[in-house]
């Protein structure tokens, strides 16, 4: 748990340099992947974000993943 803490503080530092593998590594900790039509979604809680797959992340993809798992904690 606490390498999953780290990661995350990790992220948090620059959202604008995230690998694809921790990006979707992160989703995976508090929700699923659901694979779709052209983008792949995640879903955490009831929220769902589409996202491309490239790496490293689009800074934007990675700020709104931060805010969701935030909402979910609150």
């Amino acid at each position: 748990m606490a390498r999953d803490k780290k990661s995350l503080e990790a992220i948090r530092r620059n959202p604008r340099n995230v690998a694809l593998r921790d990006f979707e590594a992160l989703i995976k900790q508090h929700g699923y992947i659901e694979e779709g039509a052209k983008h792949p979604k995640s879903i955490i809680g009831t929220r769902t974000m589409p996202y491309k797959r490239e790496s490293p992340v689009k800074s934007c993809y990675v700020k709104e993943l931060l805010e969701i798992i935030e909402a979910q904690k609150a």
